[in-house]
């Protein structure tokens, strides 16, 4: 049976329009019902906008870190916080934990050092302690030579690594008595 060639363009503009039928469906699906209100299956979307703040932006001071000048350090995001008086973030940047963690709560700056050797026998600089734990003192510091390698897995220390940069900021910002709070 030979089929003519108007035949085979029909068959083909069938199979588009039903391949474009099904897409505009579906793109229909994942909009909004209209203005302000969601459509029943779009959880998805509704979902999306109440994701915590840190899923979205993973650099935004955490929500419930307190008031006023602080450091907000978050154990999670191994990030740290320095925030002015007007509750503006200053700086953030990332840091390398401890081996030992505080537990989440609001502390103040009880020390600082300009150079020492930390516990784990690197030389550091701006050193700035506000807790301890079971004995192991913790705190912020830098690593003269940048080293950021983890300890040895037995080595107990309490040293929140950051970088040379990043510690000269927070040894301006961290004076004795500056809030610090730990957030997961």
């Amino acid at each position: 049976m030979a089929v003519s060639s108007s035949g085979i363009a029909a068959g083909l503009t069938a199979a588009a329009l039903a391949t474009v039928g099904c897409l505009a469906h579906q793109a229909s699906q994942a909009l909004p019902s209209g203005p302000g209100g969601a459509r029943a299956g779009a959880s998805a979307a509704v979902d999306a906008s109440r994701a915590p703040q840190a899923r979205r932006n993973p650099t935004a001071l955490p929500e419930g870190s307190g008031e006023g000048a602080r450091v907000v350090y978050s154990l999670r995001r191994d990030r740290v916080w320095l925030v002015g008086a007007n509750g503006g973030v200053a700086r953030t940047f990332e840091v390398d934990p401890s081996a030992v963690d505080p537990p989440p709560g609001s502390y103040a700056v009880t020390s600082r050092s300009k150079a020492v050797t930390g516990s784990d026998g690197v030389p550091v600089e701006h050193v700035v302690r506000f807790t301890s734990v079971d004995g192991v003192v913790v705190g912020f510091s830098a690593a003269v030579d940048e080293s950021r390698r983890a300890p040895a897995p037995k080595v107990r220390t309490g040293g929140i690594r950051e970088s040379r940069t990043d510690g000269s900021v927070m040894w301006t910002f961290a004076t004795i008595g500056r809030k610090v709070v730990v957030v997961r």
